[in-house]
């Protein structure tokens, strides 16, 4: 597992060049990141574009998360398996730059799925390459100490949920995710950073 984190380390970007990376493939080349260039994709890409656009632009970090970072004496990497299609790594990504941004002891580091399915596929959530799936790392010794993803517990349990409705009448991923999008934006990050903070407390 160290030669994979190490090696998958050596690929992995900052926030910045991840960012850059997705706005350049939309603007310049109307690509996303993966093999599937449909116009769905794209679409969705183009809207998460927006939606980092905005987290990026207004931090919204609690008291209790500020507390907590000014107070940290361990050194971090997370390293996050994303794609630039994800709904919800749009929504997550800015929220750990802003942590990481408010923290020397944190360091964020992107890696495409798709290119590193033999990391992704040590991270598994209930057997499917889910994303985004966050990895913390010794940022000395590269030790994995944890793991959290795909998203917070409540709107994972919005997918579970709509995963077991019957087919019948059942309303498609995409319509079932503006609803999940509601929550985030009504949720206004508190409850990532609260997780976020709980993962961090353990390590």
């Amino acid at each position: 597992m160290k030669d994979l984190v190490n090696t998958s380390l050596a690929k992995a970007q900052s926030y910045a060049d991840y960012r850059l990376m997705l706005t350049e493939l939309l603007e310049n080349e109307g690509k996303t990141t993966g093999a599937n260039q449909s116009e769905s994709y794209l679409e969705i890409a183009n809207l998460n574009q927006a939606r980092m656009n905005r987290l990026d632009r207004k931090p919204k970090l609690t008291e209790a998360t500020s507390t907590f970072l000014t107070g940290m004496d361990r050194e971090l990497i997370l390293l996050v398996l994303t794609e630039g299609w994800c709904g919800d790594a749009a929504q997550i990504l800015p929220i750990l730059n802003w942590m990481t941004d408010a923290s020397k002891d944190l360091h964020l580091y992107c890696l495409l799925r798709d290119e590193n399915q033999e990391l992704m596929d040590q991270f598994l959530t209930n057997g499917a390459r889910s994303i985004p799936k966050v990895i913390f790392l010794d940022a000395e010794t590269k030790e994995v100490l944890g793991d959290w993803g795909p998203r917070p517990a409540e709107a994972q349990q919005m997918v579970i949920d709509y995963k077991n409705l019957p087919e019948e009448g059942k309303p498609t991923y995409a319509e079932f995710q503006k609803g999940v999008h509601v929550w985030y934006a009504r949720d206004k990050a508190k409850t990532t950073q609260e997780e976020f903070v709980g993962v961090l407390k353990s390590l």
